[in-house]
């Protein structure tokens, strides 16, 4: 049948959860007139899963996202019901915001946005083929056989591309949350040579909260003083719920194994391969059989509904199983089920067919963003969002790509991971990925990439003006630090207060903040009322920097010297086949992912160091040569 033109756009986004919505923002704020195309507008934002935003590693990418001027941060600090900063007993690199979302708030205030934004339009209709010619995607086709053109396609189809459902013995194509799956379109990127392959992910019960016994629980409170994911706020407003923790006990566990065979996972009906960090209930009790219990946490999922989601308990047991192994819990004797569990397991690409700048590599002007590249949560999809979006609009305005290193952000450790070295499961942020999180924490997100964000014509005046304003107003307050002094009578006092020791000669009020003990606070009590003021950003900034000074400078000479390995640059044509010396495997892998970098191949999985010894010398026999020209 033939197509019906309906209109050109600079971009189209397919697709509108967190990549999709991220991607089509910062590509219309970047000047692009663009299209976002979604199966269902219900889905804009959506959060099938766990409704919270953040978390170890994920806060990073939130503050990160949000840096860079992108919309996470701002729409949960709209629509979170609690707020907690996790790991506040650690240091300040693993300290990661999470808060609980009132998941339909957050729906309808990222809609808001959408509809508000200039050059951004929203579209309800299921993509059904991408149009492709000599090697470039020029445009998209509908389920009712209308044509879209434009001049690049960024793909974040989620969960949605074949999405399959299983609880129990029972397995049937859709999208998470009942909504329709995308078969077609899965069909036809199969036709044009991209590789799918299937992952699996799933999600626990929901139930009603007047069913549950609280008095059995521990409750969960949200910190006293809430603390915004993005830099543009400093008062948000109080928490307005509590969360609850109860743990599943050895009845819990004996029901699940006695129906082990009964399980979509353990029975063969799925294929996909499931996150290892966020195993289903009774994949933790096959693997930790030695554990007694498990906790559960009970989460809101709003505050106008009733429904509550019980975190650390997805499954795909059949629903009679599911209410037996529920009512062993304490607090759960007289759970209603509103929503079953299930798994759902769906197509995404290998991410080491992308390029760095998300690029799919053999079908130009076509990026892909989210769990389509083969992650995992919401933080992670909305950061390749936020990337696609802005590398689409580099790409038709005939710049260069973003790419952000390893060294400058969580979003570059995430995508270099993904492109680099390539994940078997559903990827996962975590602190441990990254080898300077010191320097990148989540308090000093704004100083690494507004600037950047701005640069390229994403980040606002307004954001740019704020950063400026922290940026100066804690160099300024850095400097007064160091020259205030005191004499030991004039402070020991306050030391002995603060429970620390006494000084014997003069001191700065720098010096005296890099002990633990001493906060920017406390000083207020021997500093004198000229002192300025300083926001919440900006003091967390100003400790940090003090405080932990010396292992921040030691890590920044770590990211020196890996710097003169990331720019050693290495073609992207390069043919590997010719250079002599290299192993077989080294060949293939480098071949497959065309590093930039002699950075960028030595954490290619199966280069080995010898390898890497090849190409400097390689490098270097080329540069002697080209001297001589």
């Amino acid at each position: 049948m033939e197509h019906i033109f309906m209109g050109e756009y600079d971009i189209i986004v397919i697709g509108a959860g967190h990549a999709g919505c991220e991607a089509a923002l910062a590509s219309s704020r970047m000047g692009n007139k663009t299209l976002m195309l979604s199966i269902n507008l219900e889905a804009i934002a959506m959060m099938p899963c766990n409704p919270s935003i953040g978390g170890t590693g994920k806060g990073h990418l939130v503050r990160e996202i949000d840096a860079l001027g992108g919309e996470m941060g701002k729409n949960i600090d709209k629509s979170f019901i609690q707020v907690k900063m996790l790991n506040t007993a650690k240091g300040p690199a693993v300290h990661s915001l999470r808060a609980q979302a009132d998941k339909n708030k957050y729906h309808l205030e990222m809609k808001k946005t959408i509809e508000a934004q200039p050059n951004l339009d929203m579209l309800q209709a299921e993509v059904v083929d991408i149009l492709v010619e000599n090697g470039k995607a020029y445009g998209v086709v509908t389920k009712t056989h209308t044509m879209y053109k434009a001049k690049a396609i960024i793909l974040a189809t989620g969960t949605f591309l074949r999405g399959k459902i299983f609880i129990g013995s029972s397995a049937y194509y859709s999208g998470p949350n009942g909504l329709a799956p995308s078969m077609e379109l899965a069909e036809n990127l199969s036709e044009k040579g991209m590789k799918l392959r299937r992952f699996k992910t799933g999600t626990p019960a929901r139930c009603l909260a007047q069913s549950l016994d609280y008095s059995k629980m521990t409750p969960q409170r949200g910190d006293e003083k809430v603390i915004p994911f993005s830099f543009m706020n400093e008062e948000i407003g109080e928490n307005k719920a509590l969360c609850w923790l109860t743990y599943t006990n050895d009845e819990t566990h004996r029901v699940i194994r006695e129906n082990f065979h009964r399980s979509a996972l353990f029975g063969g009906q799925i294929e996909g391969i499931g996150p290892r960090y966020c195993p289903s209930i009774e994949d933790k009790v096959n693997r930790f059989s030695d554990k007694e219990r498990h906790q559960l946490f009970i989460e809101p999922e709003g505050l106008d509904t009733d429904e509550m989601y019980i975190q650390g308990m997805s499954s795909s047991l059949p629903e009679d199983v599911q209410h037996a192994f529920y009512k062993t819990i304490e607090g759960l004797e007289n759970i209603r089920i509103v929503r079953p569990a299930y798994a759902i397991e769906y197509d995404c690409i290998d991410p080491q067919d992308l390029k760095l700048s998300l690029e799919y590599r053999t079908i130009e002007n076509l990026f892909c963003a989210g769990q389509f590249n083969g992650s995992s949560g919401y933080e992670e999809a909305a950061a390749q969002g936020l990337m696609a979006g802005i590398n689409a609009s580099l790409k038709i305005s005939g710049q260069n790509p973003f790419i952000l290193g390893r060294n400058e952000a969580y979003i570059g450790v995430l995508i270099d991971d993904l492109v680099t070295k390539g994940t078997n499961e559903p990827y996962r942020i975590m602190t441990s990925r990254a080898e300077y999180r010191l320097i990148l924490r989540q308090d000093n997100a704004d100083l690494r990439l507004t600037e950047k964000s701005y640069k390229i014509g994403l980040a606002s005046e307004e954001r740019y003006a704020k950063f400026i304003e922290k940026k100066e107003a804690v160099e300024k307050e850095l400097i007064r630090l160091s020259e205030k002094t005191f004499a030991p009578k004039e402070v020991n006092e306050f030391l002995e207060n603060c429970g620390t020791s006494p000084v014997e000669g003069r001191i700065s009020l720098a010096d005296l903040l890099k002990r633990p003990q001493v906060t920017y606070a406390d000083t207020r009590v021997i500093d004198d009322d000229t002192r300025p003021y300083l926001d919440y950003h900006q003091i967390t900034q100003l400790e940090v920097q003090i405080k932990y000074e010396g292992y921040i400078e030691k890590q920044l000479k770590q990211v020196e010297r890996q710097k003169k390995l990331e720019d050693k640059k290495l073609r992207e044509d390069l043919e590997y086949d010719l250079i002599d010396g290299l192993r077989l495997e080294a060949i293939q892998k480098l071949n497959q992912v065309k590093p930039l970098s002699i950075g960028q191949a030595s954490r290619i999985s199966g280069v080995s160091p010898a390898d890497i010894n090849v190409l400097l010398v390689y490098l270097e026999k080329k540069r002697r040569e080209n001297s001589k020209i």
